[in-house]
């Protein structure tokens, strides 16, 4: 399967985040591309000082590698650490590349086990993403999602514009579901990104969701695991959002490990950002009652600074954006602490 540039280099650097640096062969080889393109791969990203070059090789900047760069149990770079989302994320944008791929040949890819690289599998295979096949995996190419399903809340809350951003939240939100494991108590915000996410919680999880979204009840409310918590306030017709000052209350006075927000821009200036002011102080409220942020904003609102600020950067701790994402302002994120995390 073709990969378009961009989609080829983002791989490259998440290949090099897994294993510090690789052989210019050793990225040909797992990408199914010639050393050819590598090469010209690697010049770009060279040029936007994300990579350096090594001895016939290449590495993330500041890395410091040997001569032999290879991928693996091999490999002279220690394994580095990911969340299991992005390694299962990473898992699938490699047999998107190459439409199958053997489990030695995963393992090697994301330098990781064998044992990890199965509970990946399985993982992804209970998700119908993938299906494995005699010690192989094959990726399955799954349907967008109908993020609205009813006429009603269709034309309240609007309908994605295009399949492309549509599959940008479905990505986010496969991503951002695997941070959430059972026990957990979480806060769920508004919008059609978070009623993605809601969408990707098993059905038999045992969680506690507070929600301020009549999307996101709509979706928990028949799974029999989760308690959902709505909080009491006026709904907002244009967004569905439960607003006021009985939800900002509410907001205040619970506490939980992790809460999932969205908004409509994100910058290293500013943060998070709305042009929805009654979700903003509601968003403040989320944002210093969890113990841990995280942020699903795709592409388009990256670098973006909407009317008013809701969480400032130095509180979100997890960002999860598209493919698409511009690196640089990427780069900007991650250099104010924040973890981003691509989903392909």
């Amino acid at each position: 399967m073709a990969m378009f540039g961009a989609e080829r280099r983002h791989v490259v650097l998440e290949l090099l985040r897994v294993n510090g640096a690789l052989s210019v062969r050793d990225l040909a080889t797992t990408l199914d591309v010639s050393t050819v393109t590598v090469r010209r791969d690697l010049e770009t990203l060279v040029k936007r000082g994300e990579v350096e070059r090594r001895h016939g090789g290449v590495a993330l900047r500041g890395i410091d590698a040997g001569d032999v760069m290879v991928l693996g149990a091999a490999a002279t770079v220690p394994r580095t650490t990911m969340f299991g989302a992005e390694r299962r994320q990473l898992i699938l944008t490699l047999l998107r590349a190459n439409g199958m791929m053997s489990l030695t040949d995963l393992a090697a890819a994301v330098n990781c086990s064998d044992v990890t690289t199965r509970r990946d599998l399985s993982v992804l295979e209970k998700r119908g993403l993938i299906r494995r096949e005699f010690g192989s995996a094959v990726v399955v190419s799954p349907p967008v999602p109908g993020l609205l399903s009813d006429a009603p809340f269709r034309r309240l809350a609007g309908t994605v514009r295009d399949s492309v951003q549509a599959s940008a939240k479905y990505a986010m939100a496969c991503m951002a579901a695997e941070l959430i494991q059972d026990g957990d108590a979480l806060v769920l915000g508004a919008g059609t990104t978070i009623e993605a996410l809601a969408r990707q919680v098993p059905a038999s999880a045992s969680l506690t969701v507070l929600t301020n979204s009549v999307l996101v009840m709509r979706v928990l409310a028949t799974s029999p695991g989760v308690q959902v918590v709505v909080t009491s306030g006026s709904i907002d017709q244009k967004t569905l959002a439960i607003v006021g000052p009985e939800t900002e209350q509410a907001m205040s006075t619970h506490h939980a490990r992790r809460a999932f927000i969205s908004g409509q821009g994100v910058s290293a200036e500013r943060g998070l950002s709305t042009g929805h002011n009654p979700s903003s102080s509601i968003d403040r409220m989320i944002a210093s009652s969890v113990d841990e942020l995280v942020v699903l904003a795709d592409h388009t609102k990256l670098g973006i600074d909407s009317t008013y600020q809701t969480v400032p950067p130095e509180l979100i701790a997890h960002l999860i954006t598209d493919s698409r994402a511009d690196p640089r302002v990427v780069a900007s994120l991650r250099d104010k602490g924040i973890q981003v995390h691509v989903a392909a």
